[in-house]
């Protein structure tokens, strides 16, 4: 069921629906950090550059080596911004996705489950909650990742179980409430929570390779959509008498 989830999931990514998601969410995302680079930039620019020449000219006891410091901590300043730019890549990606998800979900659900009711988008408000949710949920997985790098032996592990779960129920939760209130969609995940743990390893999976790790909510969503109908298929199947 995960394996055949999977094929359909990376077969989805080039649907129409979800390139235009895909590219939707790589321009307000760029757009995004082009004006977190100049926000951040100018404020270091205005205060921290100022305040460092401020200092070295005030103190005119310090050996003149000492305006090198000056130049290297800009230098640094640059790298960490860059840094911390490309930390931010995945949550923004997320937060956008996120709003555009339901969007996505009709598409595919329309092209593969033509014969199936027709899924209902959230309102407004709950898809904001979601992509807000699925940013956290990124930036958690990212910090993890990054603290476990010290910790050798049990790192991948971890990061693997951490996202596999989290990443699997808010996926699932999200392809499941399009056809039922919340209540269905704990009740669909509790019964069915081995399988969806394992979709939110594949997911963890994608999500752990750079740059690719962008598409990470559409491929999760597109993922969770066949699984969710896949499972749902089957309990349908088993409620009808023989």
């Amino acid at each position: 069921m995960i394996y055949s989830s999977l094929v359909l999931a990376l077969q989805s990514l080039l649907h129409p629906g979800m390139r235009s998601t895909f590219w939707k969410t790589l321009g307000l995302t760029i757009l995004a950090l082009i004006g977190a680079w100049f926000a951040i930039s100018s404020g270091f620019t205005e205060l921290a550059i100022p305040w460092v020449s401020d200092f070295f000219q005030l103190d005119y006891d310090l050996p003149k080596w000492t305006g090198w410091i000056s130049f290297f901590a800009l230098m640094a300043a640059g790298f960490g911004l860059a840094a911390v730019l490309a930390f931010l890549i995945g949550p923004v990606s997320a937060l956008i996705a996120g709003i555009f998800l339901d969007d996505a979900a009709e598409a595919l659900e329309e092209t593969y489950y033509p014969d199936d009711p027709p899924g209902k988008a959230m309102p407004i408000a709950e898809g904001i909650w979601l992509a807000i949710k699925f940013t956290g949920i990124v930036i958690v997985g990212n910090l993890f990742a990054l603290l476990l790098l010290l910790v050798p032996g049990i790192n991948l592990i971890a990061f693997f179980v951490v996202n596999g779960y989290l990443l699997g129920r808010e996926f699932f939760e999200f392809a499941a409430r399009r056809f039922g209130p919340d209540d269905y969609a704990r009740m669909m995940r509790s019964k069915h929570g081995m399988t969806i743990f394992g979709a939110g390893l594949v997911i963890a999976g994608f999500m752990a390779v750079p740059i690719l790790n962008i598409l990470t909510p559409l491929f999760g969503a597109a993922l969770m959509v066949h699984l969710h109908k896949a499972i749902a298929a089957r309990e349908t199947a088993r409620a009808v008498p023989a």
